[in-house]
């Protein structure tokens, strides 16, 4: 399980884009929960069918392989799930379950409230995959495998039979439980980790001895890598990222706690009528920081305008504000948290909201701003 708050939002602070975020295939929804196939994935199939046509292997052998991969990602679903909706009998929603070359990201909305309840949410996925291998267990005769020589289990194993494939995706469960308990972010037993300690030491200083592991971790696996696997270098920068954004995310949100939106507010924004033309719309947009836009007739809010929509309309500079606006957004009032922002952010995939007082129009606030205002509050204390 991978907390969004922990990856792809404090990336968003430091301007930085996770490229796995574009480019998915939506494969369904569980519970309300859709499951997202990233375009990547398929080249962890095109890498497995290379490595056995590298060692000669025949069609058949080729074909297990890959079904393996797929019927292990259902695995990963699974464990995902299990995370997702023991999340959500704590009240927490999950947006999505990605799939990834190097395992399933689900992305909750925000973070349990209580460490005894991430330690249930942390440790639901591996469970999951410890009920798979039981099962797997009941129908594969496991302890077979090791009553022979290894030159023997090695050309037994070779064989493209059920049993083989039944038996290589109860080690690979057993794997996903031992590697994923491992004790470092953004593993579940990071998570777990941060959980236990948090009883004693409060989420952040818990958090901050969870990511450094990871981040310690993660140094071996690159280095592993540059000798061993190639693969494992991709692994260790999701590592790094995964526990550097969660340590990150906890110190800022200890930071931001008590202070509202007013204090982060832009106020110096351009009010755009719907009967501007998106040539002055531009011209403003390259004389200036701002990106997005309130769009006010009559003092009243009727829409915003993005940079998305800017340049999506670039080519007919002559069309209206007024036909190009977004009419469905939100405000938010200068006294919310500002950390309530954020899991809005999150959960609406805006970043720019037009900020009201008394229901009247003073300002907007966004990433880049609220990123701001952190590292101003970091820098003062």
């Amino acid at each position: 399980m991978t907390n969004v708050i922990g990856v792809n939002h404090v990336l968003k602070y430091l301007s930085l884009k996770l490229i796995y975020m574009k480019g998915v295939l939506k494969i369904g929804r569980v519970s309300g929960i859709k499951i997202e196939v990233h375009w990547t994935f398929t080249l962890l199939l095109i890498w497995v069918a290379f490595l056995e046509i590298q060692k000669g292997s025949d069609l058949n052998r080729i074909l297990l392989n890959e079904a393996l991969i797929l019927v292990l990602f259902v695995c990963v679903i699974l464990h995902e799930l299990g995370h997702a909706l023991t999340a959500k009998k704590f009240g927490v929603k999950t947006k999505n379950i990605l799939l990834l070359p190097i395992g399933g990201v689900a992305t909750l909305e925000k973070m349990p409230e209580k460490p005894a309840q991430e330690l249930w949410i942390a440790l639901a996925g591996p469970a999951v995959n410890v009920v798979i291998a039981i099962l797997l267990l009941l129908v594969v005769p496991v302890r077979s495998y090791f009553n022979f020589d290894s030159i023997v289990l090695e050309e037994m194993l070779y064989e493209p039979t059920l049993q083989n494939f039944l038996f290589y995706l109860f080690i690979a469960n057993v794997m996903l439980v031992v590697f994923n308990l491992i004790p470092a972010f953004p593993m579940d037993g990071g998570r777990v980790l941060r959980a236990l300690l948090s009883f004693k030491l409060g989420r952040v200083s818990a958090t901050n001895i969870a990511a450094s592991i990871g981040q310690g971790l993660a140094i071996i696996f690159f280095v592993l890598g540059l000798f061993f696997n190639p693969f494992l270098i991709l692994i260790a920068l999701f590592i790094f990222l995964g526990a550097y954004g969660e340590n990150q995310m906890v110190k800022q949100g200890d930071l931001l706690e008590g202070h509202v939106v007013k204090e982060a507010t832009l106020t110096n924004i351009t009010r755009l009528r719907p009967s501007n033309n998106l040539q002055e719309v531009i011209d403003i947009l390259l004389a200036g920081t701002e990106k997005d836009f309130v769009v006010i007739e009559n003092e009243k809010i009727l829409g915003i305008l993005t940079q998305k929509d800017i340049i999506k309309h670039a080519k007919t500079p002559s069309v209206l504000v007024g036909d190009i606006m977004q009419r469905k957004f939100k405000t938010v009032d200068v006294t919310t948290e500002i950390m309530k922002v954020l899991q809005s952010i999150r959960k609406e995939e805006s970043d720019f909201y037009p900020v009201v007082e008394n229901g009247q129009l003073v300002g907007a606030i966004d990433t880049t701003n609220i990123s701001e205002f952190i590292l101003l509050k970091t820098a003062s204390k």
